[in-house]
């Protein structure tokens, strides 16, 4: 004879949501995992690309326009730009989000900056992946 449990008899499962969560239904939006994700992943990509950043910088102090020019067209050189550019403002991006989401309680204000920060980083990054671009196959 097998012992079969009956819907009342099962396991219920602790419900983990917040009192006002329970009473209006809603759960997890499902994006903090990813975005947490994100945030760790840029951080990682940014420690040796700003190292290599500053090195760079630091070795072409007093260098006249052309040797500057040189340097970043390199190829290697202008792939660690392009490179630097996307994780850091991606960072940003990711960053000033939480703050938003955090410290702005009013609805219109905060999806106001959230507009003006994505606009804000992803012109940021186009127009220093048009310099790189510019200055690595023009000369």
């Amino acid at each position: 004879m097998s012992e079969s449990k009956t819907p009342d008899q099962a396991v219920q499962r602790p419900d983990f949501r917040t009192p006002v969560g329970r009473a209006r239904g809603l759960g997890s939006g499902k994006t903090g995992t990813g975005h947490f994700w994100w945030q760790r992943v840029t951080a990682v990509a940014l420690v040796p690309l700003v190292a290599w950043f500053i090195g760079t910088l630091v070795s072409l102090a007093g260098a006249d326009l052309v040797t500057v020019q040189t340097v970043i067209a390199r190829p290697f050189n202008a792939i660690a730009f392009a490179l630097f550019a996307i994780a850091m403002f991606w960072h940003a991006k990711l960053g000033l989000q939480v703050v938003i989401e955090d410290y702005i309680h009013q609805r219109a204000l905060e999806v106001s900056l959230q507009l003006l920060v994505t606009f804000a980083c992803a012109a940021g990054a186009l127009a220093s992946l048009y310099a790189i671009a510019r200055i690595a196959l023009l000369g």
